[in-house]
């Protein structure tokens, strides 16, 4: 088995296991990678330690981040409808649950038509996962939590081989758009062979519109996304010995058109080299070199329905907010 059961957190109704892999090792290689390649990365899923995961959770209540209270108003809106394609033997499993926010909706809805739910939700951040699993099990104690700490294909590889069919997986917040183009499509192929016939997917995905309201979105005028952005750099230093200062880099969000994407940046803003003790090596950088740091891919509903049948699902259905800025799409195995 690739997961160990954190036995402290093993109760009745809460059981969660954790990746089994060295984090600071896989983290080392992305970063040695990333900064050495002739345009600098780094994944968006390393964003996500403890204090990323704390910062990202301000930056779905700032007033110019419209997803998460426009995906919140879709669900809030047609939540008979969603629930009405479970049956009582569903189990729903959250891929990147956070704090569960918005899946809370569900829950609810779930819990009142059902009286009972198994819920599985998966993430990266082990320290939210858990907090987050406490407070559901408090809030709803006929609720039963199967958390994994883990990426998403472990997970996935992991729910295929464990559990029963009858699963809703839930991708909310246009996370799907973090990936690049060809990556979305093998991901969701890979979703779609870990489902039953009898499976659901519902996932959020965030439709293209002005970049007056995408780029503000991407960097707030409080500051709080470019210290989320570089809350990186800090994870750097702190875990791999970086020298970064982080007086001298800069976040810069950007629209791609021609990709349909905000692209998030650091930025250098000057020429530098910086020391990186855990490899004993330097990396340079030139002035207004960037550090590719995340996508977010906008979509039209026309591509959405391609990518659907491109990875072997079939649209259900698609709500939309009154603006048409969002879109929340339950699909099924074609």
């Amino acid at each position: 088995m690739d997961f160990n059961t954190l036995t402290e957190l093993t109760k009745s109704r809460i059981k969660i296991k954790v990746s089994r892999h060295n984090k600071t090792e896989s983290f080392a290689e992305d970063v040695l990678l990333g900064l050495s390649a002739c345009k600098k990365t780094l994944s968006p899923k390393y964003l996500y330690d403890e204090i990323g995961s704390q910062l990202f959770e301000k930056i779905c209540d700032l007033p110019e981040y419209y997803p998460t209270r426009t995906e919140r108003r879709i669900i809030e809106r047609n939540i008979s409808e969603i629930i009405s394609v479970c049956s009582p033997e569903t189990e729903l499993v959250e891929l990147g649950s956070g704090s569960s926010t918005k899946t809370r909706l569900i829950i609810e809805a779930f819990l009142k038509k059902y009286h009972r739910l198994n819920y599985i939700p998966i993430d990266i951040s082990r320290s939210i996962l858990v907090e987050s699993a406490r407070f559901l099990q408090k809030k709803y104690p006929k609720i039963h939590i199967s958390g994994l700490v883990s990426d998403y294909i472990k997970a996935l590889n992991y729910l295929t081989n464990h559990h029963h069919d009858h699963k809703m997986i839930i991708f909310l917040g246009s996370s799907i758009g973090n990936f690049a183009t060809d990556e979305s499509l093998v991901f969701l192929e890979k979703i779609r062979k870990s489902l039953a016939p009898s499976d659901m997917l519902l996932i959020g995905m965030d439709l293209v519109k002005s970049e007056s309201i995408l780029i503000p979105a991407y960097d707030d005028i409080q500051g709080v996304t470019a210290k989320f952005n570089l809350n990186l750099l800090v994870r750097i230093n702190r875990e791999l010995g970086g020298r970064f200062d982080l007086d001298k880099f800069r976040h810069r969000a950007i629209f791609n058109k021609a990709q349909s994407r905000v692209e998030m940046h650091i930025v250098s803003i000057q020429k530098q080299t910086v020391r990186v003790d855990y490899f004993d090596r330097e990396f340079n950088f030139e002035q207004g070199e960037t550090i590719h740091t995340e996508n977010s891919h906008k979509y039209s509903p026309l591509s959405i329905t391609q990518m659907a049948e491109r990875t072997g699902f079939e649209v259900v259905n698609c709500w939309y907010d009154e603006n048409k800025w969002f879109s929340l799409n339950l699909m099924k195995p074609a």
